[in-house]
């Protein structure tokens, strides 16, 4: 996990990164964003959103987390969210001008639906039953019982304008096309009329692990205006 507090950046900026679900703050891209803009002198804090626990999971709790780590009424964030983290970069986007840019990949836009895709109806319905799912926990390598209180919550958060965020500030969606935890055409599909959206597609699954170096590219290009690239 990542314990080393903000420092002031170049670009007076903070820099978050946002894991996904199952995962957290040391996941293999979250490490590789952090590193990879540290060599820029920028410093990507990544925040835990295993919250209020990884049992008890509420992606409400994610999102007052994410906006309490964005700093002073002053202060401006770029959110870079991976799978479920881009479901929680989005929304906060959606709700505090504090956030002026979002990289987003592999976003789990209308996690309910995606989920319950996946699952199956005898698995939804057996997780609202038994008020439990178990699953694999990725960042401590164990199996994990998530409680089904994570649904009402993340159906209230999602419900919001019209089951999409409404977000107004430049974002760019890395997606792979064989992903099949979260269906890229949701992201076409979200950013469909959206001028200042752009969706990139990769040869690549869920994880995008493989795809890091094209990640890392078009995340420096697109971040240009915000100070990312080669200093003096």
């Amino acid at each position: 996990m990542s314990t080393t507090p903000p420092v002031p950046t170049p670009t007076g900026l903070r820099w978050l990164y946002l894991h996904g679900f199952a995962s957290g703050p040391d996941s293999t891209k979250g490490v590789a964003m952090a590193r990879h803009y540290a060599a820029q002198g920028l410093h990507v804090e990544r925040i835990n959103l295993r919250v209020p626990s990884m049992e008890e999971l509420r992606l409400s709790a994610m999102l007052d987390t994410v906006r309490a780590a964005l700093g002073g009424p002053e202060d401006r964030a770029v959110l870079i969210g991976s799978s479920l983290g881009g479901l929680v970069a989005s929304r906060v986007a959606e709700q505090d001008a504090r956030v002026c840019a979002l990289v987003l990949l592999a976003p789990a836009f209308r996690v309910v639906e995606q989920l319950h895709r996946r699952m199956g109806d005898a698995g939804w319905a057996h997780w609202e039953k038994a008020g439990w799912i178990e699953t694999d926990d990725f960042a401590e390598k164990r199996k994990v019982r998530i409680h089904s209180g994570f649904i009402p919550d993340a159906e209230a958060v999602d419900a919001r304008t019209g089951g999409w965020p409404d977000v107004r500030v430049p974002t760019l969606i890395i997606h792979g096309r064989a992903d099949d935890t979260c269906l890229l055409r949701y992201s076409h599909q979200w950013a469909e009329g959206r001028r200042h959206v752009r969706v990139v597609e990769v040869d690549d699954g869920h994880e995008l692990t493989a795809s890091l170096p094209r990640i890392t590219a078009e995340s420096d290009a697109f971040l240009r205006p915000w100070g990312v690239g080669p200093r003096p």
